[in-house]
């Protein structure tokens, strides 16, 4: 289980905008990962 305030594990993922994004693009600037597990179910 990841704790708050944990480091982030590394990822890679194709964004929205059809791009891949890594968490190391983003060293030194501030992120926000945001999750809606519940997206496209019904309820």
């Amino acid at each position: 289980m990841t704790m708050i305030d944990s480091k982030a594990p590394d990822f890679d993922l194709e964004g929205s905008d059809g791009k891949r994004h890594r968490l190391k693009d983003y060293s030194g600037k501030w992120l926000l990962l945001f999750f809606y597990p519940k997206d496209n179910t019904s309820g």
